[in-house]
């Protein structure tokens, strides 16, 4: 098994869910955690009929906040029932019990690169090309920043690991040497920007203000 840089917490707590179904019905329940880390949590007893990349919200205790579906478990499998979820805020505490070492040291490292290049919510297109591989890896973002950016992955990179990275913007491919500073096994990497031109720079950022104007739109 390879090293799992961003652990999970082997942890049970009540929680609910709530949001739409795959048939448009909206649904609530009372389900149970299985573990958890900074990016996700998985689920069990879990009844409602999901699918996978649809928004939802978890609330646990006074806290609430959305996550993507990444992954259901199959009818008769042992994950029957089970549910993987991605946070979209990764940022923000959301727990009330502390994690790892290794996933609080992760993320003080990644703090001083937010409070730097404050994230947001965006989800575009990218394109990865580490060293080793002639193909490249197709996938989407979560969040960015000019430091940085999430990328949702079933199967992450080592952290470490550097690549090049081709960011989709509009019509516009913007390229960027990266690093993977952490890695979810089931959820994704987070890397930050090693280098950039500063045209393409330049194009990043009014990118991001085009999201921030959008999201503050009345």
């Amino acid at each position: 098994m390879g090293d799992r840089q961003q652990p999970r917490n082997e942890t049970r707590v009540p929680v609910r869910i709530f949001g739409t179904d795959r048939h448009g019905r909206i649904f609530t329940e009372k389900v149970s955690t299985v573990n958890v880390s900074r990016f996700g949590v998985e689920l069990s007893g879990v009844q409602a009929e999901l699918k996978v990349d649809e928004i939802i919200g978890l609330t646990y205790g006074q806290t609430k906040a959305h996550f993507r579906v990444r992954w259901i478990g199959e009818t008769g499998s042992p994950k029957f029932g089970h549910l993987g979820l991605l946070s979209l805020s990764p940022e923000k505490p959301f727990w009330d019990f502390p994690l790892s070492e290794t996933t609080a040291v992760s993320l003080a490292e990644e703090s001083q690169e937010r409070r730097a290049y404050p994230r947001l919510k965006c989800t575009t297109s990218v394109e990865i090309y580490p060293s080793d591989q002639s193909v490249p890896i197709r996938a989407r973002t979560s969040d960015m920043s000019l430091g940085g950016c999430f990328v949702e992955m079933s199967n992450p990179l080592p952290k470490g690991t550097e690549a090049r990275i081709a960011i989709w913007v509009k019509d516009l491919k913007l390229w960027a040497k990266t690093q993977v500073v952490s890695s979810a096994p089931g959820y994704g990497i987070s890397v930050k920007f090693l280098a950039m031109s500063d045209q393409e720079r330049h194009q990043l950022q009014e990118f991001l203000d085009s999201q921030v104007r959008l999201a503050v739109r009345p």
